[in-house]
């Protein structure tokens, strides 16, 4: 039998309230005499209420009876539901609470139901509580629910965690409790002001990893006045869900999906990777010089295949110095680090050069660094591509998280552009591949007959016309032999007379 552990030693309480004056008191009166004792806080968020719903809180806080530390803030303009939670959740997580209940002042969740919300903080440690009116059965239909909002709960709420990959009974219910640990580990404050907030703070926890745990909740309608609008509402929640997948495979900006902290190894489908894998393999056991090198799973495998590799990047990400031989924190916009020393057999850049203000330059560099002979591997995305030409036609252009848009992306560009670049870099082009679209990161790694299908169409259109369904153009580079020949002339004016003499006696 396990021993349950203490309660959390901060438990606070945020009530939000929009013109709540009649049902304040009495919602704050109901909270259990045996939960009061315990909690820290509680804060009354009053959202630019028309009535003297801020009074009220004002008056119930000033009682001693109650003998708990009360904080009330009106806001001078109304946030919306969303905006209200976020400012009592940021004013909860700098008074250090360490749970945090979201009540409403009209009375419609039970604040009898406060136990069974912090309970499960004392066994397990999950993320969040909710309580939820559709675990029971008929629980909703008893409580008063209207059959269209029954209905349009049990859809909307198939259709997120469908999704998400959650299995929730219910995704609308108001009556939650939060650890505020993970609170200050999501941009909940880039989440929308209005009542889809409930909702895409969800897809954070679960973008996050944290567990959710419900409980069951009478269901009350009473004499509150409702200020949604249901249709609205669920347009907003499905457009909610529908960003944040697509946020998650790379497309669109929304500043409320957290980012990625770096790009995952393009695996299979002939992607980028792959591609300057098997250009690899053609060559004998090498120093590659691999830049941009993330967390160094490209040169993680480049190793398993004999290579000698030396990353650099402009941050250093966990398990990087593991998987190279030697790593080096460098901004490339600065150019090569001069630690890096040495000549190499194989430059590797990968989806690097459009990140750089200044691409020629750094290209310049690379054929410097360069032994005779040597080559550089180089990826690009296609700004030709179909999807930003249907972007810019259809006056829909933006940024993406990744690929082609990413919005970390200085410079833009085409195979002949690209082709341009590296000839006026003094580069001759040994081999030239074009991928097709990543369809294992947007679809997963399925098999499906129909992802199948799909593959094969675009493999055939990339080959056919790889200019405008190529997604990326993979080179395989060598310095331009005059060229060579004469910057290898000009290292050999500036070596001194005795060490040119020690290496002509080599």
């Amino acid at each position: 039998m396990s021993v349950p552990r203490a309660m959390p030693s901060k438990i606070g309480i945020v009530v939000v309230a929009y013109n709540a004056a009649t049902t304040l008191v009495q919602t704050l009166n109901r909270i259990p005499a045996q939960v009061l004792p315990k909690i820290a806080e509680i804060i009354i968020s009053d959202d630019a209420s028309d009535d003297a719903t801020f009074d009220e809180a004002r008056r119930w806080g000033d009682q001693a009876a109650h003998h708990t530390r009360t904080t009330v803030v009106r806001h001078t303009k109304n946030l919306g539901y969303g905006g209200a939670q976020k400012a009592a959740y940021r004013l909860a997580i700098d008074h250090g609470l360490d749970v945090v209940v979201l009540l409403h002042g009209d009375g419609q969740y039970a604040p009898e139901c406060l136990p069974d919300m912090v309970a499960p903080f004392d066994e397990d440690a999950p993320a969040a509580v909710f309580g939820s009116r559709m675990m029971d059965k008929g629980a909703a239909k008893a409580g008063g629910m209207p059959l269209y909002k029954r209905l349009g709960n049990r859809l909307l709420t198939r259709f997120e965690n469908k999704m998400l990959d959650t299995r929730l009974t219910e995704f609308h219910s108001g009556y939650r409790a939060y650890d505020t640990k993970v609170l200050a580990q999501i941009p909940f404050e880039a989440n929308s002001d209005g009542f889809d907030f409930d909702t895409q703070i969800i897809a954070q926890i679960v973008h996050l990893g944290g567990r959710i745990v419900e409980i069951p909740i009478p269901t009350y309608y009473g004499s509150e006045i409702c200020y949604v609008n249901g249709l609205r509402y669920a347009r907003d929640v499905v457009r909610d869900v529908v960003e944040f997948k697509l946020a998650t495979k790379g497309f669109g900006t929304q500043e409320w999906v957290r980012p990625e902290p770096e790009y995952e190894f393009k695996e299979g489908d002939g992607s980028s990777h792959a591609v300057m894998l098997q250009m690899l393999e053609s060559l004998p056991r090498s120093k590659i010089l691999d830049l941009g090198c993330s967390g160094g799973l490209f040169a993680e495998r480049a190793r398993a295949a004999g290579h000698v590799v030396t990353g650099v990047d402009y941050l250093e990400l966990p398990g990087v110095r593991e998987r190279t031989d030697r790593f080096f924190v460098a901004d490339l916009e600065q150019g090569l680090p001069s630690e890096i020393g040495g000549r190499y057999d194989v430059v590797v850049a990968g989806d690097i050069i459009e990140h750089l203000s200044r691409p020629a330059e750094i290209l310049a560099q690379i054929r410097e660094v360069l032994r005779p002979g040597g080559q550089v591997l180089l990826s690009v995305p296609n700004f030709g591509h179909w999807y930003p030409r249907i972007r810019v036609l259809t006056g829909s252009f933006g940024y993406d998280r990744r690929g082609i848009l990413d919005n970390t992306h200085l410079r833009f560009f085409t195979r002949s552009t690209l082709r341009r670049t590296v000839k006026a870099a003094a580069f001759d082009i040994l081999q030239e591949v074009s991928t097709g679209l990543p369809l294992g990161t947007v679809a997963g790694p399925g098999t499906s007959p129909a992802l199948r299908a799909v593959r094969r169409v675009d493999d055939l259109l990339v080959r056919a016309r790889p200019t405008l369904f190529g997604y990326q153009h993979i080179l395989r580079l060598t310095p331009h032999a005059e060229r060579a020949i004469h910057a290898e002339q000009r290292v050999l004016k500036v070596v001194p007379t005795d060490e040119a003499g020690a290496a002509g006696m080599d």
